[in-house]
């Protein structure tokens, strides 16, 4: 009897003693229980023509996945929205004849972020992230492995900047 009550005591103690850990490492208020993610424009040429959706519904679930905020449709605690900006193709590494030996696809996002319970933690600001292939294949030959790597970063990155506050 005695040891049952000092093992509970002790899991009692140990229970109470533990604070909340985020491994995502948020630093969210408590008091923000929803976000917004308007979808998100372009103003780039290129890219496919479901860009800015898949953009939308990767930073739509990040936040389901990693928060415990609620994703409604408008007048969340925080909103997201903004524009991809760019969306380009560049030579970056030469060879000996000024040929280009790498291209990289870099995407460019425009992101605003408001929140509704401490606004001097808006931002209005640019976040790229970009991938390098071969020069000898095409664009289109690669878009699809590259720009979901692109995409996954940007989202994270985004998510630091408003969650984490990295």
């Amino acid at each position: 009897m005695r040891w049952s009550l000092l093992l509970l005591l002790s899991f009692s103690l140990f229970t109470l003693s533990c604070g909340k850990y985020s491994f995502t490492g948020t630093t969210l208020d408590p008091t923000i229980k929803t976000v917004t993610v308007n979808t998100f424009t372009t103003s780039a040429a290129g890219g496919p023509a479901n860009l800015t959706l898949q953009f939308t519904e990767r930073l739509k679930e990040y936040y389901q996945r990693y928060t415990n905020l609620k994703v409604v449709p408008s007048n969340g605690d925080i909103v997201l929205e903004g524009s991809i900006t760019g969306y380009d193709v560049l030579p970056v590494a030469a060879t000996a004849s000024d040929q280009a030996a790498q291209n990289r696809l870099q995407v460019t996002v425009q992101v605003r972020f408001s929140n509704a319970k401490d606004e001097t933690k808006n931002f209005d600001q640019p976040f790229s992230f970009y991938q390098d292939f071969p020069a000898n294949q095409t664009l289109t030959q690669n878009e699809t492995r590259l720009l979901p790597k692109i995409q996954d970063q940007l989202v994270l990155d985004i998510f630091n900047k408003t969650a984490a506050d990295w």
